[in-house]
């Protein structure tokens, strides 16, 4: 088990070579600190902390600089534990970056959704419409809260309430393709949250070993450059003739 805390930037979409269009969820990643290592021994469970966002001394309180002088690094924004690792791999204050996975891997990616406000039973629950004719005075209600027996509303009653703003878990997610330079990771498909929002890439729970095989994308790079160095050499090659210009005297 390993993973790492990122933020979402949005969509987009990659081509391969042979053509195949895939749509993709681009998750920046600044270098994450760990913070604490928890042992069975001392806190009862193994678990690392991961830390990320560098934040301004004035923006945190004493406890939290404590927390992370610890670790020899800066206050940080956003903390979060992974369990199930091998705490002998990790050390206090070591940093990680977008390298710990690679191209083909399966992955859960963990964000808070987006939020949508106060909804009613239909929207939140996809629960059945009523009659829509003017006589039947019930279109979009509840329905019936209570039974006869025990004479009150059951606990977990689906009600209107507020709806998203939830922790959600992608699993089984495909990393496409990692971009150490800008310290991005592309993962197939879409992941919960809204742009800019934290999100968690952990090593999949159902499928850890699984791995594909790393798809062969187009960079555009290369062809740019050949480009570019075919039209230099055109340039270079075609020599520029002047014609000398006639002095004409008026009489």
């Amino acid at each position: 088990m390993k993973g790492i805390l990122g933020k979402k930037v949005g969509m987009t979409q990659v081509f391969t070579t042979s053509g195949k269009l895939i749509p993709v969820t681009v998750i920046e990643v600044e270098p994450n600190v760990v913070t604490q290592i928890k042992t069975v021994e001392k806190d009862g469970y193994d678990a690392i902390q991961l830390a990320t966002e560098t934040i301004k001394e004035k923006s945190s309180n004493k406890a939290e600089m404590g927390h992370t002088k610890k670790a020899n690094t800066t206050p940080k924004r956003f903390l979060k534990e992974i369990r199930g690792v091998n705490v002998n791999d990790y050390t206090l204050g070591q940093t990680i970056g977008v390298d710990i996975f690679e191209a083909g891997e399966i992955v859960d990616v963990t964000g808070t959704s987006k939020g949508k406000g106060f909804q009613g039973v239909i929207k939140r629950h996809n629960q059945k419409i009523g009659p829509k004719g003017h006589g039947s005075q019930y279109h979009r209600g509840v329905g019936s809260l209570g039974t006869l027996l025990p004479m009150h509303v059951l606990k977990g009653k689906k009600m209107p309430g507020q709806m998203g703003n939830v922790q959600r878990t992608v699993q089984n997610l495909e990393i496409v393709s990692i971009d150490t330079e800008n310290s991005v990771i592309l993962v197939k498909g879409n992941v919960p949250g809204a742009k800019k929002s934290l999100v968690m890439i952990r090593t999949a729970v159902k499928k850890p070993n699984d791995k594909k095989e790393a798809a062969d994308l187009i960079t555009y790079q290369e062809v740019v450059e050949e480009e570019q160095v075919a039209t230099e050499e055109v340039v270079e090659d075609v020599a520029v003739e002047e014609t000398p210009i006639e002095e004409t005297t008026q009489e």
